[in-house]
């Protein structure tokens, strides 16, 4: 599975794959075609409650962290289709932040590596 993390305001590329937007918003000032993502899944990113409580600040970020991991651990049936598409090929989860290091893509991109779908009961 090989995932990768690119800002929305930064220019798509062939080696970027599969581009999935991974924010409840659309990035401002980005038309769909300057975008350039083949999926826009809403559902894997943040509440908006949990947005809007972190803000981006620094000094929030672990617990944001740590909620978001919680948010995601209950998604299983939102993630499947993400999980899908990075075994097959190159997924690229794409962003608006600002700080790429401290954002939603970045723990999504942590849970998908460390968490692989789970195999179904026989």
């Amino acid at each position: 599975m090989t995932i990768k993390l690119k800002r929305a305001y930064d220019a798509p590329a062939a080696r970027d794959g599969v581009r999935v937007l991974v924010d409840r918003l659309w990035p401002r000032g980005v038309s769909k075609e300057r975008l350039h993502v083949a999926h826009w899944m809403r559902d894997v990113a943040p509440t908006t409650e949990l947005r809007q409580w972190f803000q981006h600040d620094p000094a929030k970020w672990p617990e944001f962290r740590k909620r978001f991991l919680a948010e995601l651990a209950s998604r299983d049936a939102e993630l499947r289709e993400l999980r899908q598409l990075a075994r097959k090929r190159v997924v690229t989860l794409v962003f608006a932040a600002r700080d790429a290091e401290q954002c939603n893509a970045t723990v999504l991109k942590e849970y998908l590596e460390s968490h692989p779908a789970r195999k179904p009961r026989s």
